[in-house]
């Protein structure tokens, strides 16, 4: 099907109301338009259920990239992890459709292209990728994520370790660190590795650490762009056109932002 307009959502974190806010401004059709999320469509905002509902209803109108939030929720409905009061899963966790939210959900991937040059991941591009690798290792998760035993891969997926990629890392840790670059990533270290405490705007970070858009990427080319959101701090700011951030914090007050893609132009809502 071609699309009229295709749309690029920043972090939902179940805020259903703003979502619809922003829809209805964009002038948003579920029949002709294509809507996609940069992931954490659930977690603190007010419901994360009526979201969920709502995003399945959309059919092949609607795609998104997992985020951490994501992920989490499904470690804690399947009882490896416990929620947090902060999380305001709860509705979601008792809902009698869950399991089918949750089957839905896991079969979208950590990064995805939207077009040849586009791609969308939840965290970010780790430096020593290009966007073809990331939609690789992407896929590689998708696999387990997707299988009868994907409860497996959520217990191992937690830590920080390893905090430095190599080809040949194999097992938990390559898929750690795969899950960490693209849902968890925001500041490097001088050597690349995963800086996990540094959740700042980079002008508030310390100088021992950038952000991981500021390092070269020698496979990224001038024409390709990365949107991603997660990294409500930043407020957008990357300086760097080829760098699109999306998650504008409107669960902590601020605003949901949308990409038209066509246009270029960013839709915003005011929480």
């Amino acid at each position: 099907m071609t699309y009229r307009n295709t749309f690029v959502v920043g972090d939902i974190q179940g805020c259903y109301g703003g979502l619809q806010q922003l829809l209805e401004k964009a002038k948003f059709s579920a029949d002709k338009d294509k809507l996609i999320a940069v992931g954490d469509l659930v977690a603190r905002g007010e419901d994360s259920l009526g979201t969920l509902r709502f995003l399945k209803s959309l059919g092949s109108s609607f795609e998104t990239v997992l985020g951490n939030h994501d992920l989490h929720l499904l470690a804690v409905a399947n009882k490896i992890r416990k929620p947090k009061k902060a999380d305001n899963l709860q509705p979601l966790l008792d809902a009698p459709d869950l399991k089918a939210l949750l089957d839905w959900l896991r079969q979208f991937p950590l990064a995805k292209k939207i077009n040849a040059n586009q791609t969308i991941v939840h965290a970010g591009l780790y430096p020593h990728w290009s966007t073809d690798t990331l939609v690789s290792l992407s896929d590689e998760i998708s696999q387990q994520l997707q299988s009868k035993h994907y409860t497996d891969f959520l217990k191992n997926m937690y830590g920080n370790t390893p905090v430095k990629w190599s080809d040949k890392l194999e097992g938990v840790p390559r898929t750690r660190f795969i899950v960490n670059a693209c849902t968890r990533m925001r500041f490097l270290n001088a050597d690349t590795s995963l800086e996990f405490e540094t959740k700042s705007h980079p002008s508030q970070a310390s100088k021992s650490v950038v952000p991981w858009f500021k390092i070269n990427n020698a496979h990224l080319n001038a024409q390709e762009q990365v949107l991603f959101g997660h990294w409500a701090a930043l407020n957008s700011e990357t300086q760097d056109n080829r760098f699109v951030a999306l998650d504008t914090g409107y669960v902590w007050g601020q605003e949901m932002t949308m990409l038209d893609v066509n246009t270029g132009k960013l839709i915003r809502v005011h929480a």
